[in-house]
């Protein structure tokens, strides 16, 4: 195929068109979505149907323009009540884990190289760099798997999931870049190293909080006369932080990720519109960076002996060993965290776009042995995806500690602007609730609250006094009384209810 212009789209959209109906026949069969991208773009490249892709520097730059929104939508999503329980231990699986993780699997590859015979053959500072390329969880396949399966889960374990993948990239980074810097100069100094860990963290962490204030200054005082503009806006104060941090030596990822953050837990106008925009969006980047990475990888190479099987132990290593020493080890000062919770934590060590985005890092800089990095680490990924992604809602059964789904806490899909007042309230009427009377005007409910719509089957209408009520019916009300309305709920005997406050 000639890549002009017109087969370019041609050809990603048909990408596009089989990854989205890959990814609901997966979600069926219960397959990630992210590996099922993958493996489209697998078929689609030189092994496939033959598209010529082998650009690491092109991977690279999509993978930073993908990484920037991924973390920046997680960010938006994490409500700070949430991960406040769980800031220290975040925190820490997000450094020390790191940490413990590199150095673990590494020592294990450097075994692998020089006592078994014929296999791969790596050096110390070798094996070190490509355990720091896959020492980090995945903040896209985290917040994929668990978004999308609803799955809910005790004891602060979903915030804790979350935080940790969404912050853990600037240390991975930051550990490949040095033992890359050993290998390119032979020399490297320890303390100036860990030096700069610390500014690219601190300089993140700062630079990403403030942006975040400026763009939520920005978009509630702009006033943009098109309110399409305004999700456009916040996607430019996305790579804008990212590269802002970037020119002030510190880790664009992690700023992002607090950026979003801040953005998320304010109020602003608009916001509901940018949430959803971003929703779509992310995926759109989603699959684009897993498209391209799978693009770029040659099938064939993955399963040659030395790939196959290194990938396979150290991979083996890292989901029994690796990633379970550097949990136990990092929440055992956390004494409340049940034993069920660290053992679900361990398994939750998804890998997938970022390590195979850090593993072009390598091969741009041409680094003995690049080549074989990339193929391991996509081949460790893909079984990562397969054996730890398909069982993220098993093991949470198993070890018990999933709950049952709650249902949407907004099943008319209806938003007030957060400058309003007030709050707005759905529920389902039970039996209960029609004690005094079927019609509305019966219902005792305090001043100042109106039911403005009734959901019946398929059916909304806007009610009156005399409507009359059945059971199921389901009803959206806006009122400024919030504590009366809870006492009110409690007198009808209404359990499921949510209640919205603006």
């Amino acid at each position: 195929m000639n890549l002009t212009p017109e087969n370019i789209l041609l050809a990603g959209s048909i990408l596009l068109f089989i990854s989205i109906f890959a990814s609901k026949a997966g979600g069926k069969i219960g397959v990630p979505a992210l590996l099922l991208f993958l493996g489209v773009g697998m078929i689609g490249g030189v092994d496939g149907f033959g598209i010529q892709f082998n650009n690491p520097h092109v991977s690279q730059f999509i993978g930073l323009m993908a990484l920037s929104v991924i973390l920046f939508s997680g960010g938006m999503d994490t409500r700070f009540s949430e991960i406040k329980p769980v800031i220290a231990q975040g925190v820490t699986l997000a450094t020390i884990g790191v940490l413990i993780t590199a150095l673990v699997t590494g020592a294990f590859i450097h075994y692998l190289s020089n006592f078994i015979d014929g296999f791969i053959s790596l050096g110390w500072v070798e094996s070190f760099l490509l355990a720091s390329i896959m020492s980090s969880t995945d903040s896209a396949s985290v917040f994929s798997i668990l978004r999308s399966k609803g799955l809910q889960l005790k004891h602060n374990a979903r915030p804790l999931l979350e935080l940790e993948s969404g912050s853990n990239d600037p240390m991975a980074y930051m550990l490949m870049i040095f033992f890359m810097t050993i290998l390119q100069a032979n020399q490297a100094s320890i303390p100036l190293s860990v030096l700069n860990v610390i500014i690219q963290l601190v300089v993140g962490l700062v630079t990403g909080y403030f942006l975040g204030l400026l763009t939520r200054t920005v978009i509630n005082k702009i006033n943009l006369v098109n309110d399409a503009l305004y999700p456009v806006l916040l996607f430019a104060f996305v790579f804008f932080t990212f590269t802002v941090t970037d020119l002030l030596h510190g880790n664009g990822y992690l700023a992002v990720y607090i950026a979003g953050m801040v953005v998320g837990n304010s109020k602003l106008l608009h916001k509901k519109n940018m949430t959803t925009f971003f929703d779509g969006f992310t995926w759109l980047w989603q699959i684009i960076i897993f498209l391209a990475l799978g693009l770029l990888v040659k099938p064939i190479e993955l399963f040659t002996t030395p790939v196959a099987g290194a990938g396979l132990l150290i991979g083996a290593f890292m989901i029994i060993i690796a990633r379970p020493v550097a949990v136990f080890l990092c929440l055992a000062p956390f004494l409340k965290i049940p034993f069920k919770v660290r053992l679900y934590v361990s398994w939750i060590g998804l890998r997938g776009a970022v390590p195979i985005i850090f593993a072009t890092y390598p091969l741009i800089a041409g680094i003995p042995n690049a080549d074989l990095f990339f193929n391991l680490v996509f081949f460790i990924t893909i079984l990562s995806l397969l054996i730890q992604g398909t069982t993220v809602t098993l093991m949470a059964k198993i070890l018990g500690i999933s709950e049952a789904e709650k249902e949407k806490a907004n099943m008319f899909g209806i938003e007030l602007p957060e400058e309003i007042k007030s709050a707005m309230s759905e529920f389902e009427v039970v039996p209960s609730v029609l004690n005094s009377g079927n019609r509305l005007m019966d219902i005792i409910l305090p001043d100042n609250t109106l039911v403005v719509m009734v959901k019946r089957g398929h059916k909304f209408f806007i009610p009156k006094g005399n409507t009359t009520l059945a059971v199921g019916d389901k009803l959206v009300l806006i009122s400024d009384n919030e504590t009366e309305l809870y006492r009110a709920y409690t007198k009808l005997g209404v359990t499921n209810y949510s209640v919205r406050k603006n």
